[in-house]
């Protein structure tokens, strides 16, 4: 193609064009270093610059407030399935889940491979995780709850957080993290894949109160502790330079859009567009239920899988990347984060339009 694609995909997903084009610029010399950034030591004074200004954007960017602090990891999301319960669950005591979806009930999976007493106090698997679960109650005595923000695969959304008194709220944010403001002072831990909202694969960002940050038991593998990699700066090991650079780069743009207020305004407004397009119709059908749908993650269904199968191809010729809902599930899923234009969804709601009238 002679021109960029615009890309639906649900991860790893769009990154602005403008933190692209940067990037390409610096690739081979770095601010007239003489290298890439991939080339360069992670015990440089030029990276070390890097990754404190990646800290700081991310404090600013999300209103971090103080008493806490980030932590970039490796290992995607997947691996912090295993170290919340390894940091922060005792032998003996236990924890509440949510299962709202796939990846909640991956992180309940890993947790319970460890031995850990999970308790899931709440789950919307009978109705095929079309909405967030609501009116439950958080165990007393329990370690911390867990909750998955946004799920990817079907379409939903916390729109309010679960209040939990003195339980820490730990919250899996890889694919809503930075689309909307939040009170980050209600969670005592969120945990992100960076490759939604962030940056490329490879690099996880941890935000975790200092206190809970301490609970650390000394019998886990050191790269699973927070209280090591936290307490080394990220930097007990070489950390995934590139990628934390490139986040540096996407805060920088974040800031540059207006910030959350802004982008959440853009991002609901996206969203709006693209369910009204489906809702105003009797040809596509939303999956998620109205009070629980996703502003990043919109699926939705055709009258039969041979037209999803049409309405993917022909999306693709027409510049559109990325369309077809998750293989566990089937369907159409427009991924539509922060780097995703608005033109971008004009130009899929316009396509959904004629398709409709040629095969409705």
């Amino acid at each position: 193609m002679s021109e960029r694609i615009f890309n639906f995909n649900a991860g790893p997903a769009a990154i602005p064009q403008s933190v692209l084009e940067e990037v390409r610029d610096d690739l081979l010399n770095y601010k007239g270093e003489g290298l890439s950034v991939m080339e360069m030591s992670h015990r440089s004074k030029s990276f070390d610059a890097i990754i404190k200004s990646a800290e700081a954007l991310m404090k600013e960017v999300m209103e971090i407030p103080d008493g806490y602090k980030v932590v970039f990891f490796q290992g995607g999301a997947t691996l912090q399935f295993a170290a919340v319960p390894m940091n922060l669950l005792t032998d003996g005591k236990f924890a509440d889940y949510v299962n709202s979806g796939s990846w909640s009930k991956k992180a309940i999976s890993e947790a319970k491979k460890l031995g850990k007493t999970v308790n899931v106090i709440a789950s919307s698997e009978d109705d095929n995780f079309t909405h967030i679960p609501k009116g439950y109650k958080v165990t007393p005595g329990a370690e911390y709850l867990h909750i998955t923000s946004n799920n990817t695969i079907f379409g939903t959304q916390y729109q309010e957080f679960p209040a939990t008194g003195n339980v820490p709220l730990i919250a899996d944010m890889s694919s809503d993290i930075n689309c909307r403001k939040i009170d980050v002072s209600k969670f005592g831990l969120i945990y992100a894949g960076a490759q939604k909202n962030l940056g490329p694969s490879g690099t996880t960002i941890v935000i975790i109160r200092e206190d809970l940050m301490k609970r650390s038991p000394e019998n886990i593998p050191s790269m699973c502790s927070y209280n090591i990699i936290g307490g080394k700066d990220s930097l007990y090991n070489t950390p995934p330079t590139f990628g934390i650079y490139i986040i540096k780069l996407i805060l920088e743009w974040i800031k540059g859009q207006g910030g959350l207020g802004k982008l959440e305004e853009i991002n609901r407004k996206k969203a709006k567009m693209l369910y009204d397009s489906i809702d105003n119709s009797d040809f596509y059908r939303g999956t998620a239920k109205e009070d629980s749908r996703s502003i990043m993650n919109v699926t939705f269904r055709l009258p039969s899988e041979e037209l999803e199968q049409k309405f993917v191809a022909e999306a693709l010729q027409k510049g559109m990347l990325g369309l077809k809902g998750h293989r566990s599930v089937g369907g159409i899923r427009a991924s539509i984060y922060n780097a995703v234009p608005m033109k971008a969804i004009e130009t899929l709601v316009g396509f959904m339009a004629d398709f409709k009238k040629q095969n409705g």
